[in-house]
């Protein structure tokens, strides 16, 4: 027995080593636009709360990039951009070993291994700084540990669950519906009389414990404005995102592009194996209630993200491919326990690694088949069909280029309106590298410290004491009295505000 668990062990870390040495080599070594941008402004600021509610905190997620902040080698900007390629290693070895441990074998573990670690959003996510790779490594540790408890009945695994559950809660609010699943299951134990209450009790503490990051800031929110309903719909929903969150309609649009995504995720003949392996599941009988609970988690991960109407649904989809890449691993089994042949191996692994080829050739394919891939075309030194259709970003600095050049463009003293997209970048170099520190930066979401008001009221005054630029003149990304009332005028890559000229009347 322990030549069979030091055996497991030394392959668990040998898929880690290989998975971050992938992640490693793919990750951005600098600075970042929108989410990302300000991700890496929240983590140089200490900032646990956000901009945009507390549902969008994950303060357990920054309390690990902050702690990595800290540390006294290598640029800061890569630094914590690397949290999320280790956390993505991590996942992906707590997959292979649950797929080991569900099929007994190390071909399924590997193959679903590969398949979740080269799907196109998964990847990407392990390439940049975000909260996601985090999350879904704690996911399938709630995983590993619910199948231990199947097959054993010892209640250490549900403690372990609670506060496993707990600790993904603190990361990002995705692990609620993980917990509706637990809760079900549980409950359902203690009809059974498998659990007894004290036990129960036991799995809340540890869950509180685990949540005790976003709990903290769930009651100091209600303390600090005496609104216990606004904190709790900011904690389930965000700011403005109630309506994305609770929405209950599809549109065909809307259809067509979430099969794009799942598509692109498993671009090879693999994704078959799928349905195989949802019969393989429950091939074992100790094994059928962990089948239930995965392929019911499977169902809410997958119904949530295709009807939920934010711009960047498509990172909700990676609880269903992290499960869909399970199923696809013990689908790979199925097969080869069938058919016996061992250039099937080979085969099933090559088709494995077939999407590094085709997001290789994505961005040319897209440009000749003149793809709208459905980002703004707007933004020098990004390349968008090879900066959103390929996950890895080795080596791209188009965002520090964009924030140098931006600066050095500017007049003296100069105020600079920026997007959200931008608006990262441009703080973090006059921040962080200390670029330009006569400069404004103002945006709708974080501004450069003692910014001055910026709206239809002051930008008259503005302009009379201060050349005033912003980054884009696309409606949307300018502020709209900017664009009704004012002259804008190229100045290197932004653009000057000006009073409009006005015609002489006849």
């Amino acid at each position: 027995m322990k030549s069979v668990k030091s055996t497991l062990t030394g392959r668990y870390f040998a898929v880690l080593c290989a998975a971050l040495a992938l992640y490693s080599l793919s990750c951005a070594s600098g600075a970042l636009w929108q989410d990302s941008g300000l991700i890496q402004y929240r983590i140089w600021h200490n900032d646990l709360k956000g901009f945009f509610g507390l549902a969008l905190s994950h303060p357990l997620f920054y309390i690990v990039a902050i702690a990595v902040k800290t540390l006294p080698f290598g640029e800061f900007a890569h630094r914590i951009n690397m949290v999320s390629a280790v956390a993505g290693a991590a996942a992906i070895a707590n997959l292979y070993l649950l797929v080991r441990l569900l099929a007994g074998r190390d071909i399924p573990a590997v193959i679903a291994a590969i398949t979740l670690a080269v799907s196109h959003t998964f990847w990407r996510h392990a390439s940049i700084i975000e909260t996601y790779t985090l999350w879904t490594a704690l996911f399938l540790a709630e995983l590993i540990v619910l199948l231990h408890y199947v097959r054993t009945k010892r209640i250490r695994f549900l403690y372990w669950l609670g506060l496993l559950n707990g600790l993904a809660i603190a990361v990002h609010i995705l692990a609620s519906i993980s917990l509706v699943c637990y809760a079900v299951f549980i409950a359902y134990l203690l009809i059974k009389k498998e659990i007894h209450l004290k036990n129960l009790g036991m799995i809340v503490l540890l869950w509180i414990a685990g949540a005790l990051p976003y709990v903290y800031l769930i009651a100091g929110t209600m303390i600090q404005t005496g609104d216990v309903t606004g904190t709790l719909a900011s904690a389930a929903f965000g700011t403005r995102w109630q309506g994305a969150v609770l929405n209950a309609s599809l549109s065909l649009s809307l259809v067509k592009e979430n099969l794009c995504y799942i598509l692109f995720n498993f671009p090879s003949p693999n994704i078959l194996l799928l349905f195989a392996g949802g019969f393989a599941l429950f091939k074992t009988p100790p094994d059928r209630g962990f089948g239930n609970i995965l392929l019911a988690l499977m169902a809410l991960f997958f119904v949530f993200a295709f009807r939920y109407i934010v711009p960047d649904r498509y990172a909700f989809f990676i609880p269903f491919y992290v499960i869909a890449s399970i199923l696809i691993g013990l689908g790979a089994q199925f097969l080869l326990d069938r058919m016996h042949h061992q250039a099937l191996v080979f085969v099933v692994l090559l088709f494995s690694v077939l999407p590094i080829g085709v997001y290789a050739a994505a961005p040319t394919m897209a440009g000749w088949m003149q793809l709208d891939v459905g980002t703004r075309d707007d933004i020098p030194y990004r390349n968008d069909n090879a900066y959103f259709l390929q996950p890895w970003k080795t080596g791209y600095k188009g965002a520090e280029r964009f924030a140098d050049e931006v600066l050095d463009a500017v007049g003296e003293d100069a105020v600079i309106y920026a997007d959200v997209t931008t608006v990262g970048p441009l703080l973090l170099a006059q921040q962080v590298r200390h670029k330009r520190p006569d400069v404004t930066i103002i945006s709708g979401t974080v501004n450069s410290r003692h910014a001055p008001p910026f709206n239809e009221q002051t930008i008259g005054t503005l302009l009379e004491d201060r050349p005033l630029y912003v980054v884009s003149r696309k409606p949307g990304y300018c502020p709209a009295f900017v664009l009704e009332h004012y002259d804008l005028v190229r100045a290197g890559i932004v653009w000057k505000v000006t009073p409009r000229k006005r015609t002489a009347g006849l």
